[in-house]
């Protein structure tokens, strides 16, 4: 056996995916900052929605949901990224690694689920709008969101299982927190099969929920077609805000994807910019984009900010 194939026990990763950078406390403080935003306005969405009751309704429960998936997607890994960067933090002990790995993916995983269902969401409320509350209510919606949270979990159970059956040669990550890739090239042998299966698992993944997406505008434009000009924009103003939401995701996503595909080398920091950017940006961009084209949502933060200012 090899020096570099040999075995050995691993109890913390060194996180190596800034190590090239030439301004970490810089990156560090706009990812802490757009974190904290991420945070804040996504706890307000879920606040605002959870203590108002009119809004207790089908629509409102999915993007309550989407806020919960960007919460959870964000904060499995900004937090090991500023300790990175702005305190030194640069090893994380197995077990949490493999946690953020788990976390960072279902996440990721959710967040397609999220937009697919709330694409049907809008498809049904534009094709059946009479039937809307009888065919989608909140009892079905939650029974849905949770699982999907099941499904993810299930489809994604292959990756803990296979890293932690596999010996590892390696404890330095090459990428800036622990994704499955990463921490995959961390164990000893040959990782193409491994590769080739999560591969196929994701592929489906992504083909489904964009399919699914696709379809429902296809059938959202052939009733726009149909409609008068007044419905016409009302049913573009329902889906103008997940319209937003779904490109802010996928640019990114399908960016990378065919950058490696046609074989763009990109340096270390351009790669995690290009990760670290798809997980972060549609994350801020959602919260503000339902605050500012949700009539309901906008209206509420206005009385808020009405009440604070007669109260004074």
């Amino acid at each position: 056996m090899s020096l570099l194939n040999a075995s050995v026990t691993i109890t913390q990763f060194s996180i190596g995916g800034f190590d090239t950078v030439t301004k970490p406390v810089l990156i560090g403080v706009v990812i802490l900052i757009t974190y904290v935003v991420i945070i804040v306005a996504n706890m307000t969405n879920i606040l605002l929605i959870f203590c108002d009751k009119k809004l207790h309704k089908p629509m409102y429960l999915l993007i309550c949901n989407l806020a919960v998936v960007d919460i959870v997607y964000t904060t499995s890994v900004s937090p090991t990224m500023i300790g990175v960067l702005l305190a030194g933090a640069k090893t994380i002990s197995f077990v949490p690694c493999i946690i953020q790995m788990m976390v960072f993916h279902v996440g990721g995983v959710m967040e397609t689920f999220a937009l697919a269902v709330m694409a049907f969401d809008r498809l049904i409320a534009v094709s059946c709008p009479f039937q809307y509350q009888s065919y989608l209510t909140n009892t079905r919606i939650v029974i849905v969101t949770c699982f999907l949270w099941l499904a993810a979990l299930v489809c994604l159970s292959v990756m803990p299982v296979t890293v932690l059956s596999l010996t590892h040669c390696r404890p330095r990550l090459i990428y800036a927190f622990c994704d499955y890739a990463a921490v995959l090239r961390t164990t000893c042998g040959d990782l193409n099969h491994h590769f080739n299966v999560i591969t196929v698992i994701v592929f489906f993944i992504l083909f489904f929920t964009f399919t699914l997406i696709c379809l429902s505008y296809f059938v959202i434009v052939f009733y726009v077609k149909l409609s008068s000009n007044v419905d016409k924009k009302k049913m573009w103003s329902t889906c103008l805000s997940h319209l937003i939401v779904v490109v802010c995701y996928y640019c990114p996503l399908f960016i990378r994807i065919v950058l490696t595909r046609i074989g763009v080398v990109l340096t270390p920091e351009e790669r995690h910019g290009l990760i670290i950017m798809s997980i972060l940006g549609p994350s801020l961009v959602n919260p503000f984009v339902y605050c500012c084209n949700t009539k309901e949502i906008k209206c509420k933060i206005f009385k808020i900010f009405k009440n604070v200012e007669s109260s004074q």
